[in-house]
């Protein structure tokens, strides 16, 4: 059964347009797998699942670290459950510290990791689009 009968212009693609649009993606991939850009990567586990929410280190043991130290261009945090990658985020560390340093007073922070000495900020997979103003 065809989904659309005849021609229709509104789902009409642009082929160079969307190409376009795809080297934009295949180019910061490049960047990030040739070296050329510098990465933070950081793995979530299982919790995320249920909670929804990832966590950004800003300070470990009383010093600054995470998101507040990195030098990186780009912060991967990646989405495991039990042990196995399931998906991810891949932000620029200038937005997302912009992101940050602008909603800070309505941020979600706590305690966790070794022994609750790290400083966290919680991001709801659902406000994630907000860092791009999404």
């Amino acid at each position: 059964m065809a989904i659309i009968n005849g021609y229709c212009k509104e789902k009409d693609i642009d082929f160079n347009k969307d190409l376009a649009y795809g080297k934009l993606g295949e180019e910061l991939a490049n960047n990030i797998f040739e070296g050329n850009l510098t990465c933070e990567v950081k793995t979530e586990r299982d919790i995320w699942e249920t909670t929804g929410n990832i966590t950004i280190e800003f300070k470990s043991r009383g010093k600054l670290s995470g998101i507040a130290t990195t030098k990186s261009e780009i912060w991967i945090h990646w989405l495991s459950i039990n042990g196995e990658i399931k998906g991810g985020f891949i932000f620029k560390v200038k937005e997302l510290k912009l992101y940050i340093r602008q909603n800070w007073n309505t941020l979600r922070k706590v305690k966790g990791g070794d022994d609750n000495t790290s400083d966290l900020i919680l991001l709801n997979k659902k406000e994630i689009g907000s860092v791009y103003g999404l």
